[in-house]
């Protein structure tokens, strides 16, 4: 086993048993999670909600490193949709503050690490002094390679499409006739990135909740009751060990095997 795989998951702890069930070789390229449970994780223990939204920062940092180590190509990370301006102004003012003093905190982390920030989602709206922050980063590790970590923010699957789809409209051209799967993917925010190959939705809801929703189309899905504070490595290898038990076939009858997986 690689030492930087033996450091992470050392041989006789829970981690160490389950990435000896990982097969590296069959690793999904791209995986997406909807990080849900922190309001829950907060109420179970009688504080304010914004303290399950700290504790869930820890669990995006392991989340992080845990995929990178693996030698995932892309983790993709649902932190603010479209719908959560609904939540009271004080909390929604809490999380754009801790995403600022995160990144502000973490951005040599992924310099060293060879990690690429890239965030999704409509920026119109973004704090002007968030949406610097975010630029800043983008700019810093744009050329890193070893694994590119897209968050959505201000993010809705719908939306996003609409966005694509005016694009098309305005841009006017690309012909009707010539328009297809890969044309109009073209023009999403994920534009130049693999869909995803495994979604992760935590808290044990069973719901998509307008995240990726032309991206998903043949990801494997996977749900566990386990609240995004509580989410640990442990918890990533499960689902990847999950994963490698599918068989996949992109609506074929056969399974996929080693063939290329369709792009949209």
């Amino acid at each position: 086993m690689e030492k930087h795989l033996e450091e992470f998951f050392p041989p006789g702890t829970e981690e160490g048993r389950l990435l000896l069930q990982v097969d590296l070789g069959r690793l999904p390229g791209h995986v997406a999670v909807i990080m849900d449970g922190n309001g829950r994780w907060a109420a179970a223990r009688g504080l304010p909600r914004v303290e399950g939204h700290k504790a869930g920062a820890a669990s995006v940092h392991e989340a992080v490193e845990a995929a990178a180590r693996l030698g995932i190509g892309t983790l993709t990370l649902f932190a603010f949709s479209s719908e959560n301006w609904k939540r009271p102004a004080a909390e929604v003012g809490r999380l754009w503050r801790l995403l600022r003093e995160k990144l502000a905190k973490e951005d040599g982390l992924l310099v060293r690490n060879g990690l690429r920030l890239r965030v999704i989602g409509r920026r119109q709206g973004i704090p002007a002094v968030v949406l610097r922050e975010i630029e800043r980063v983008e700019a810093l590790t744009r050329a890193n390679q070893r694994m590119t970590v897209v968050v959505a923010l201000n993010y809705g699957g719908r939306d996003e499409i609409v966005d694509a789809a005016r694009s098309l409209l305005e841009d006017g051209r690309v012909p009707p006739k010539k328009l297809d799967e890969a044309a109009f993917a073209a023009r999403l925010s994920t534009a130049g990135l693999p869909d995803p190959d495994l979604l992760v939705r935590t808290s044990g809801e069973m719901r998509v909740s307008n995240f990726l929703l032309w991206q998903l189309a043949y990801a494997e899905i996977y749900v566990t009751p386990v609240l995004w504070p509580d989410f640990r490595r442990r918890h990533l290898l499960e689902a990847v060990i999950e994963f490698q038990k599918r068989e996949r076939r992109f609506g074929d009858v056969r399974p996929a095997g080693g063939r290329p997986r369709p792009r949209s």
